[in-house]
């Protein structure tokens, strides 16, 4: 998927950014309740980073969806403004903010300026076998941060984990479908 500069899909009708929000939507885990795997990345993604939170989060049209949120009790979607997640998966390695307060990208974000005040981002890309960026794999402070490289690749390695489980997750509704398919061709 081509994607370049701040990712614009808040009012994309395009097909390219159409056939990336079917594929968000193909893993059934958009309002859907939090699974411990996830949960489990975020984790680990917080303890790799030592932030307070780390999210596994997926980019649709006007919301972003966190499908795991440790540190965030409760928080289930933000708004999709560009600086931070929106921005994430336009990239194709890991994206860092340092000091959100000072970037010019992320310095008005809601969630920089408003109660969180979030200084420290970084998000790597969740992208799927066939190359749509659904989301990503995040971790964030309230202080600003420097990373190490062995941090960001770590980081990706995470979001990796996230696509694979993603995959076992379609193998599976897959399978059930055609089981289901099989139920009512033998009950016709």
């Amino acid at each position: 998927m081509r994607c370049s500069g701040t990712y614009e899909y808040l009012d994309s009708a395009g097909a390219e950014e159409q056939a990336r929000l079917d594929a968000v939507h193909r893993y059934q885990l958009v309002d859907e309740p939090v699974e411990e795997t996830y949960e489990r990345i975020a984790f680990i993604a917080a303890a790799l980073f030592d932030t307070p939170i780390a999210t596994v989060s997926l980019v649709e049209q006007h919301r972003i969806w966190l499908v795991a949120a440790h540190g965030l009790p409760g928080v289930r979607e933000v708004g999709p403004e560009p600086g931070l997640c929106g921005s994430a998966i336009a990239q194709d390695g890991v994206y860092v903010v340092n000091d959100a307060a000072t970037d010019p990208r992320t310095h008005e974000h809601p969630l920089v300026r408003g109660e969180l005040g979030l200084r420290f981002y970084a998000g790597a890309p969740i992208r799927t076998h066939d190359g749509y960026r659904l989301g990503t794999v995040g971790v964030i402070d309230s202080r600003p941060r420097e990373t190490t490289g062995r941090q960001l690749t770590a980081l990706a390695h995470l979001a990796a984990a996230v696509t694979d489980e993603l995959e076992l997750r379609l193998l599976v509704i897959r399978g059930a479908m055609a089981e289901q398919r099989m139920r009512e061709t033998v009950d016709d």
